[in-house]
């Protein structure tokens, strides 16, 4: 069900999430609400050497990790920062957690909107798909995505909107979008995704 190509840095886990309920039944917690300030406490910290290591990862298929097209967790980052990243669901929210702390992109899609087979590979050029609910498109040409039957669904800077979870969902899949420059910090990423969604009573199964 799950192909990754061949990469000389990706380091990436993958796996599904089956929620107890629906996402839109089960608020987060306010100890995972809690994790999304810069100032919670965690088991990794980002630093300029993940941040330079991240978009080595992205730029060896030929993007450039720069200005808006710069990888998910910076933005997270900055908008800690200002005091701006809030609650959007249980699924959501422990991803960011991970992804703030740790420094690493992470990719979290509805399982039932995006149909397998997946497939985590470099985008050939002129791709494209819309990220967001006014219908903004990103380039996606030699950057790594995660695909599913339809084509490129999420990515280390901006996941598609077609795969986005929502209120009904109850099973997600996600991409730690780690590299083979940072021995272990994606592993140890993921022990800690884990950790906070089989605390909130979620079932997680490796896929890589």
């Amino acid at each position: 069900m799950l192909t990754l190509d061949a990469h000389p840095l990706l380091d990436a886990v993958v796996f599904e999430t089956t929620f107890p309920a629906p996402l839109g039944q089960s608020p987060s917690p306010e100890w995972l609400r809690a994790g999304l300030s810069p100032e919670a406490p965690a088991p990794l910290r980002a630093d300029d050497a993940v941040r330079g290591a991240v978009r080595d990862l992205l730029r060896h298929g030929g993007y450039k990790p720069t200005g808006r097209g710069k990888p998910a967790s910076e933005y997270l980052v900055r908008a800690a920062g200002e005091g701006t990243l809030g609650s959007i669901n249980a699924a959501v929210d422990a991803c960011n957690a991970v992804s703030l702390h740790s420094g690493l992109p992470i990719s979290v899609v509805d399982a039932e909107r995006a149909r397998p087979p997946w497939r985590v590979g470099v985008a050939p050029p002129d791709s494209t798909y819309v990220f967001n609910a006014s219908g903004q498109g990103i380039d996606l040409g030699g950057l790594l995505c995660l695909f599913d039957a339809e084509g490129p669904c999420a990515n280390a800077v901006k996941d598609a909107q077609r795969t986005k979870t929502h209120a009904d969902t109850r099973r997600t899949l996600s991409v730690v979008w780690g590299t083979r420059a940072l021995p272990g910090h994606a592993a140890r990423a993921f022990a800690w995704y884990r950790e906070l969604l089989e605390r909130l009573g979620a079932v997680v199964e490796p896929r890589s």
